[in-house]
């Protein structure tokens, strides 16, 4: 048998980080042993648990200690982190270590450097001579990069659930089931909005077509109206969908208050065409032509707008960025103040924008689809609540709320 003793410290009860751990440990068939552990008496104490850990191979019990640090546990020798140069623009070395969007830091040269920005998915950067560490994506690595390998002289730090009160945000992976009451949640949710706008905090949108559709609209204008949106992320068809509401009174042919609507197909490729003569969403609502609707609401409060487009979109509406890469750099840089997130009846959009979230942004998402939003509340372990629900009556009920 290998074994390796890992620590872990701080609010690792009740913020679920030792049970995890030891989860772990079980389903990769490895072994543990608590040889030491400090539970805090007091909310606000801190816990401490010394684990050996055991495996049948070195390599096994290599892979495991990875997932651990992962979870914030440290191992007992302090050494520096390994580095590899890139082979090749675009290419990271062999055994890269990937990140969490946990807040990170690596040993090198006997100091540890934190990673900045914290990113998922990446592998991270290392600069010696400024001292710098940073996670980098494919398209941001150069040939010659040096990159972290390996676990080794990395250490996680995981958020943890606060003690200085509690909130609707303060449970695991809060999700509330098609079949149980909302509103209580509602009215927490608006309550912690409405302090985070008095906070001057940034309250972010993800939004899907599924709003213009089921009428939802007018609630999500009367939220931006009361300043309770600082950003609006959604893909072209949104913004299509919307200004055919506004113009033609359908989107995709659809009008929620008729059993049937004329036009089809036809008024949402009119509603682009319009807008592409009037040079963009902002020439469309300065010339008058856009009088009404989210896309006019943004305009006239200043909302930041960042639409992506994708290989079905119509036209696309000018402003909407349809380079990926170009699309995943704006969406990090809009996205690095944001302290809240609405993520609204828009599963694949709303999955990109959660794994470029800091662990400590306050998620919300809702979505008729269960699987839907468990997947993306699984982003932010300690941070996000998850509504099955058709988004009409929960942006309705919070409007309601909040809506001056």
């Amino acid at each position: 048998m290998f074994s390796e003793t890992i620590q872990l410290r701080g609010h690792i009860i009740d913020s679920l980080i030792l049970p995890k751990v030891l989860d772990q440990i079980l389903t990769h068939g490895a072994n543990f042993k608590i040889t030491e552990i400090n539970i805090g008496k007091k909310r606000a104490d801190q816990s401490f648990a010394r684990i050996e850990v055991s495996a049948e191979t070195g390599e096994a019990l290599d892979e495991l200690i990875l997932r651990l640090r992962q979870q914030g546990a440290e191992v007992l020798e302090r050494a520096n982190a390994q580095i590899a140069a890139a082979s090749a623009d675009g290419v990271f070395p062999p055994d890269f270590y990937v990140t969490t969007n946990q807040q990170t830091f690596v040993r090198i040269d006997g100091k540890e450097i934190e990673v900045q920005p914290a990113m998922m998915d990446s592998a991270i950067a290392v600069d010696r001579k400024r001292g710098t560490a940073r996670a980098v994506k494919f398209f941001d690595v150069r040939k010659g990069d040096e990159i972290v390998i390996g676990h080794q002289g990395v250490r996680v730090v995981p958020v943890q659930r606060a003690t200085t009160g509690t909130d609707v945000f303060q449970f695991i992976n809060t999700i509330v089931d098609a079949d149980e009451p909302k509103s209580a949640i509602i009215r927490e949710l608006a309550g912690e909005l409405y302090r985070a706008h008095a906070a001057k905090g940034k309250i972010a949108v993800v939004v899907g077509p599924a709003i213009v559709r089921t009428g939802a609209g007018q609630h999500l204008v009367r939220l931006i109206e009361s300043r309770y949106v600082d950003r609006l992320f959604a893909g072209n068809s949104f913004a299509a969908y919307d200004v055919e509401r506004a113009l033609f009174g359908t989107s995709l042919g659809m009008n929620p208050d008729l059993a049937f609507a004329r036009g089809g197909r036809e008024n949402l490729i009119r509603a682009v065409n319009a807008i592409r003569q009037a040079g963009g969403i902002a020439s469309a609502v300065e010339k008058k032509i856009l009088t009404s609707g989210i896309m006019h609401a943004c305009v006239h409060h200043n909302i930041d707008i960042v639409l992506t487009g994708s290989i079905r979109d119509e036209g696309p509406i000018p402003g909407v960025t349809t380079d990926a890469i170009e699309a995943q750099k704006m969406m990090r840089k809009k996205l690095a103040d944001v302290t809240h997130a609405l993520l609204l009846a828009n599963i694949q959009h709303s999955l990109a924008v959660a794994s470029m979230l800091a662990p400590t942004v306050k998620t919300v998402c809702v979505d008729i689809d269960p699987s839907a939003v468990e997947r993306a509340v699984g982003h932010q372990p300690l941070q996000s609540i998850g509504l099955v629900t058709d988004v009409e009556p929960f942006l309705r009920e919070l409007a309601d709320r909040l809506a001056s």
